[in-house]
């Protein structure tokens, strides 16, 4: 797992094994709606991203960890600048940690996906030679355009 890696799959929410798949059906991870329904499967690549059931378990650790570091900066924060009581700092990592309960919570699947699929860059390239068979060179576009008018 090389980290551009798995950070590029995190932030833009695609397979760890292809990068072009969406994994969660909604990109937005705070329109609640549907903001943590999982994909069954990659569209691009076919990856099954629950592998089986109760998979998904071990992200509650990454979750726990990325949350833990919310606090870690406030306390940081704190420490060093801001000087406050420790019950106006409790509230404020308190309200830090439920805004980005959702991002959090989206991330922390993400990451844990990526511990164990790793980037193939042959899955990639498959989306590639499709679409390089389906595009339209710039010549027959303009033969169309020709032939309509």
């Amino acid at each position: 797992m090389k980290i551009p890696e798995l950070i590029y799959s995190t932030v833009t929410n695609t397979c760890a094994r292809c990068h072009q798949g969406k994994v969660f059906e909604n990109t937005n991870p705070y329109n609640f709606k549907n903001a943590f329904k999982l994909k069954n499967s990659c569209s691009e690549c076919n990856l099954k991203y629950e592998k089986e059931p109760g998979f998904f378990y071990g992200s509650l650790y990454v979750s726990y960890a990325l949350s833990s570091g919310f606090f870690m900066i406030w306390f940081f924060i704190d420490s060093f600048w801001l000087h406050m009581d420790a019950i106006n700092l409790a509230l404020i990592v308190t309200a830090t940690i439920l805004l980005a309960f959702p991002l959090v919570h989206q991330y922390a699947k993400l990451i844990w996906l990526n511990f164990f699929v790793k980037y193939d860059k042959k899955y990639a390239k498959v989306k590639q030679k499709k679409e390089d068979t389906t595009s339209i060179s710039p010549d027959t576009r303009n033969v169309n355009v020709q032939a309509g008018n």
